[in-house]
């Protein structure tokens, strides 16, 4: 059995869980797919499976083969349909902060449905790390530092921000006029998960950052009950912009500090391979960075 074919097989039988079954699916001898298993672990110097009388299952680097494998052969088939000038299809799994997906992406996003209508997009919203490989994800969108990663990073624009607080809380605590006032006052703790620790305020002072990490009497880890807790009087916040208009309108939040502007959040898209960028993938990709061409982020 080929290489290809035999990947094939391996998908099969970690699918089923059952050597039996794929076989029945492949209308293949089993001894045929358990032969085709053994060599791809030969040729890997790799145990790819943990096989009992009642079960099959992935072992840790057979689950990683295994969604390798998807991916090479999803490749392979867009492809194939690519010069039969066939439209890019299937799932494109796209991970995304939820309220920036809403400002700034949603409201475009027919206009690539309706260019593509055979890729269906499954945006999933989170800040953590992304394992792309394992977890099948084909591009992320991550605002903020990055830390080294071993994937193609796109930069797509940049995020203003501003330091906020209610009038309650400026009542009871001050308002700061410059960055020495801060030391009598509180923020709200943003614990990013991404960078394992609670972020410090920033400014720029004197074409430099400086960073305050002031006490905080509550800790969150969602940008919802961020914005929340500074509603309700915690601390001082540091946000996007784009985010806070209806609080700035209505008075629950006040922009303080305006002299002391907060560094601008890079955005940016990731993926896993520029060799291996499936039809789905390069359409995405191509439509994400002109879209932040002809609307730039503010």
């Amino acid at each position: 059995m080929d290489k290809l074919n035999a990947m094939s097989a391996f998908i099969h039988v970690v699918e089923q869980q059952s050597f039996t079954k794929a076989a029945h699916l492949l209308n293949l001898p089993r001894s045929t797919l358990t032969d085709a298993i053994k060599q791809l672990e030969i040729q890997l110097n790799t145990r790819l499976l943990f096989r009992t009388t009642r079960q099959v299952r992935t072992t840790d680097e057979g689950q990683i083969y295994y969604e390798r494998c998807k991916y090479i052969l999803a490749y392979i088939n867009e492809s194939d349909h690519d010069f039969l000038n066939a439209k890019p299809q299937g799932t494109l799994k796209i991970e995304v902060h939820g309220g920036f997906a809403a400002r700034f992406i949603l409201p475009q996003l027919h206009a690539f449905l309706d260019e593509f209508p055979q890729i269906q997009l499954q945006l999933t919203e989170s800040d953590r790390y992304v394992d792309v490989i394992k977890e099948g994800i084909d591009c992320v969108i991550r605002i903020g530092q990055l830390s080294n990663s071993d994937l193609i990073v796109r930069h797509l624009g940049d995020i203003q921000q501003i330091t906020l607080a209610s009038p309650q809380y400026l009542e009871k605590y001050g308002t700061p006029k410059n960055l020495s006032d801060l030391k009598q006052h509180f923020m709200v703790g943003f614990y990013s998960t991404a960078r394992q620790k609670i972020l410090p305020l920033e400014f720029i002072h004197q074409q430099k950052t400086e960073l305050y990490d002031l006490p905080s009497m509550i800790q969150v880890n969602g940008a919802i009950t961020y914005t929340a807790a500074a509603k309700q009087h915690f601390g001082i916040i540091q946000v996007p912009h784009y985010g806070q208009v209806t609080e700035l309108q209505q008075g629950t939040l006040y922009q303080i500090l305006e002299n002391y502007p907060v560094p601008a959040l890079p955005v940016s898209l990731l993926y896993p391979s520029k060799v291996l960028v499936s039809p789905r993938q390069k359409v995405f990709i191509d439509w994400i960075v002109q879209l932040f061409k002809d609307h730039p982020l503010i």
